[in-house]
């Protein structure tokens, strides 16, 4: 068997370029907080969404693993060029999903035309929960951020009540995200209650 031949000086190059200009996204911070009560980044937040997907791998059968990961990894790129708007601000169409995915477009500037596609292609199916994969990720997505709620340093005054609106309909579109969400929900009820 062959192996690949080697991609040209130009397109390594492309992928460099936007490899370096993604790094900003570990500097994008979050409202949530770590349990040491730093301020996580976008970067943090992706990665543990892409954990926690590949934890139900098993339970997933018949669904596009790889697809669902990269759907995680995509979802939020564009948030390291305009930052991340905190959920408790998102609401509506506030504009939100046409500059984030302006700030994708920019970001895969450098990329080779079929990667920058891909790319944007990924993110469109995300946004717009076009496949099972992409209502996971977006119910995964909602749950992480619920979950950070949950074991960060927060504040005295933090809403915990907050996660018991957060994201229903994007939690409600499968069994497991149902089930899961049972579990965040009690544990949620739990903190308003003072436990």
């Amino acid at each position: 068997m062959e192996s690949p031949a080697l991609p040209d000086t130009a397109r390594l190059a492309g992928i460099i370029a936007f490899i370096q200009a993604a790094e900003r996204l570990k500097d994008t911070l979050r409202s949530g907080v770590t349990r040491q009560g730093r301020a996580e980044s976008t970067a943090e937040h992706s990665w543990r969404l892409c954990l926690l997907a590949l934890m139900f791998e098993r339970e997933l059968a018949g669904r596009d693993l790889l697809r669902l990961l990269k759907l995680c990894i995509v979802h939020d790129l564009g948030e390291a060029i305009s930052g991340d708007v905190p959920a408790i601000h998102q609401a509506g169409d506030d504009g939100r999903a046409e500059r984030e995915r302006a700030d994708l477009e920019t970001l895969c500037a450098p990329l080779p035309d079929d990667l920058r596609a891909e790319m944007l292609a990924l993110w469109d199916e995300y946004n717009a929960a076009t496949s099972p994969e992409a209502a996971l990720a977006k119910g995964f997505d909602k749950l992480e951020t619920m979950l950070q709620h949950l074991i960060g340093r927060n504040p005295p005054d933090f809403d915990y009540a907050f996660n018991l609106d957060y994201g229903v309909a994007q939690t409600s579109r499968d069994p497991l995200l149902s089930r899961l969400r049972a579990l965040v929900d009690a544990e949620t009820r739990r903190r308003v209650d003072g436990g």
